[in-house]
């Protein structure tokens, strides 16, 4: 079977970091929007659209968040292809039985979807703080993706676009404050003039 590689542009890891950054210590979740070549071996994640910050379990308004986080992703031509989500605990970096479930909802619709952990030690270094999971075969489970190479380093199926994104973001985050600028759809529904499909504004 053919290996799928990914790689994750700027503006997707930024937007990421900058959910997790908003909210320290509180679950994020988000879906990674991108396309894939028509050999299936290559999935581009060009965005992310954030869903909650309050949340433990796979509610109505996660639902709806993920419904019209497709309709948004159809429109720029992309589909959503990966799931993404911080932990409470610093040194957590599992995927929880929620997670898992969104995950193998998306991927029931993309069937070379992924599923990121965001790695909250390594947040505000110079190293993409992001830890790969793939669906396990013919189960619903989903196991961290083997690390040899580990992800993001030479040879690895799992790439940033540019080698400086994770440094660029802390520094956005520590001198531009840029994170406090992006909005996720718990925000949204507490603020309906929060854009957070789009989340221009806290972007350099």
């Amino acid at each position: 079977m053919a290996t799928t590689s990914y790689t994750i542009s700027p503006e997707a890891y930024y937007k990421v970091f900058f959910h997790a950054a908003k909210h320290p210590h509180k679950p994020v979740n988000g879906v990674l929007l991108g396309t894939e070549d028509a050999s299936h071996k290559s999935v581009a994640v060009a965005d992310i659209v954030p869903l909650l910050h309050h949340w433990t379990s796979l509610s109505p308004m996660m639902e709806i968040g993920l419904d019209l986080a497709t309709q948004y992703a159809e429109s720029l031509g992309m589909k959503i292809v990966g799931y993404y989500q911080a932990c409470e605990r610093l040194d957590d970096t599992s995927l929880a039985p929620v997670g898992e479930r969104v995950a193998s909802l998306i991927k029931a619709g993309f069937e070379d979807a992924v599923a990121f952990v965001i790695d909250n030690q390594k947040l505000g270094t110079s190293e993409a703080a992001l830890v790969p999971y793939l669906a396990q075969p013919s189960t619903p489970n989903w196991r961290p993706a083997p690390n040899s190479p580990p992800a993001f380093t030479p040879g690895s199926r799992f790439q940033l676009v540019s080698s400086d994104t994770p440094a660029e973001a802390a520094k956005l985050v520590q001198e531009q404050n840029l994170h406090f600028a992006f909005g996720d759809f718990d925000d949204h529904l507490e603020d309906v003039t929060i854009d957070w499909l789009r989340n221009r504004t806290c972007l350099p």
